[in-house]
């Protein structure tokens, strides 16, 4: 079987480009002049994203009667960052050029920017310049900043780079407060900040993402049992949940060079980006590495007492750990299209409609109140059961293109003869096939249609 390649070079770019026409997401503070790597998320991305973080709650918290939900904050007492590693270890190596450009680069990412650039991996010096490069020296990937009115040392306190030391030192509080037996893990959605050095390919690398993750706690012997089922269980959700083609989507393990110092297994669920595979989600094998750093660094013990065997000990960790906003990138390039109907370039997003930022759209055929004074209270039917969007701007035709170009799976059209029939007509964004169903069942017909196109969505990602 022959290996699936990376897209057109040019989809990412046109991918950008439609976010921030339809308002997915856009550079921040662009009015003076942006800042590098940090994105703002308009009202489409913010609705997607919404959706996205649903699934994933629904998936690994409520359809689940062994993980709990917690929110631990952002800025940290400092020595968790120095009993986990990340004030002494958490590097990039990191390159300056000497020549015209001056930028800065990971050293161990150099032969992929040149490549990225059409020169050879090999070829000497900057990627962008072709000037000479510094040795390399490493850099923390930490944000530092200041708690309280004095910034000195003492002050110092970081921005997390990552959500799970959290649910590491809270490990024992829920344990208790839970009345909870292992096996069970702890989840949690939250932001976290990296200094990255070289930020790349729109929002795949940023600075600030939001991160979602699972430390699932296990008794030590029974951890690769474990890795194997969550690696299936994430593999899973990427394609029956969210729609993602499995034709794009592999299962990588770490080879022995390049397991974390923590780690026994990992495996990344990997994509196929237009730049070649990259990382969607690692399953990492921690043992107890977190558990007993912060339990010699804090003095506290946070051993587990067995009641079924009464032995105490400290459990391994098994973490599924997924980023929000490369899920996000992922689920519109994967979705992306470009077909020619009827002589025209037709650009549709085939979104799950789960993932979609709306389910449905009302479009009247005209503006003229007669349409108008149906179809108002029919978008606020529709919402009570689905996400529901009015638009009643432009021609039926340019509208349903907008609605296909956001990945909206139904539009429901109300027109003059709705006026006589009390009908309306259901368009699906796939095909592009329409319905005619009665005013009175719509609701029922709309969920009918988003049934199909679920299964379409599932069919589609065992392609």
């Amino acid at each position: 079987m022959s290996q699936p390649q990376p897209g057109a070079p040019d989809v990412l770019e046109k991918l950008v480009s439609l976010a921030k026409q339809r308002g997915f997401f856009f550079g921040s503070s662009e009015i003076y002049g942006g800042i590098n790597a940090l994105y703002d998320y308009g009202p489409l991305g913010a609705r997607m994203r919404r959706n996205v973080r649903n699934l994933w709650w629904r998936a690994m918290v409520e359809r689940r009667d062994d993980v709990e939900p917690i929110e631990t904050s952002i800025i940290m007492n400092p020595q968790v960052w120095v009993a986990s590693g990340h004030v002494d270890t958490f590097t990039d190596p990191l390159v300056d050029c000497q020549g015209t450009c001056r930028k800065r680069w990971r050293a161990d990412h150099v032969a992929d920017e040149r490549r990225a650039r059409g020169k050879p991996e090999d070829a000497p010096g900057c990627p962008e310049c072709g000037g000479p490069l510094t040795d390399a020296r490493q850099f923390n990937l930490m944000f530092r900043t200041h708690l309280g009115p004095v910034a000195d040392d003492a002050a110092q306190v970081y921005l997390r780079p990552e959500t799970a030391q959290g649910m590491f030192v809270d490990f024992a509080v829920v344990v208790q407060a839970m009345r909870r037996r292992l096996p069970f893990g702890i989840a949690q959605q939250g932001k976290a900040f990296r200094n990255e050095i070289s930020p790349s390919n729109s929002i795949f690398r940023t600075r600030e993402f939001e991160q979602m993750e699972m430390e699932f706690f296990c008794k030590p012997g029974t951890d690769m049992e474990w890795h194997r089922y969550w690696c299936d269980e994430r593999m899973r959700w990427w394609t029956e949940d969210c729609g993602v083609r499995g034709s794009r989507l592999r299962l990588r393990a770490h080879e022995a060079d390049e397991l974390s110092h923590y780690s026994t297994a990992t495996s990344d669920v990997e994509y196929l980006f237009p730049w070649g595979w990259g990382e969607l989600e690692g399953v990492a094998d921690r043992t107890d590495f977190d558990l007993r750093a912060h339990s010699k660094h804090s003095g506290r013990d946070l051993s587990y007492f067995d009641t079924e065997t009464n032995e105490r000990y400290l459990p391994y960790v098994i973490e599924p750990a997924a980023g929000l906003d490369r899920a996000f990138l992922t689920m519109l390039l994967d979705a992306w299209d470009e077909e020619e109907v009827r002589g025209e370039k037709r650009t549709v997003l085939r979104l799950h409609p789960d993932v979609a930022p709306w389910e449905v759209a009302v479009l009247p055929l005209s503006k003229k109140a007669q349409l108008t004074d149906v179809a108002h209270p029919l978008a606020a039917r529709l919402r009570a059961r689905f996400r529901t969007e009015y638009d009643e701007t432009q021609s039926i035709g340019r509208r349903y293109r907008r609605q296909d170009e956001i990945g909206t799976p139904l539009a429901v059209t109300v027109d003059f003869d709705s006026l006589e029939d009390n009908a309306v007509t259901i368009r699906e964004r796939d095909g592009m096939t329409q319905v005619r169903v009665p005013i009175e069942g719509l609701e029922d017909a709309c969920a009918e249609q988003l049934a199909a196109c679920r299964a379409a969505s599932l069919e589609r990602s065992r392609r």
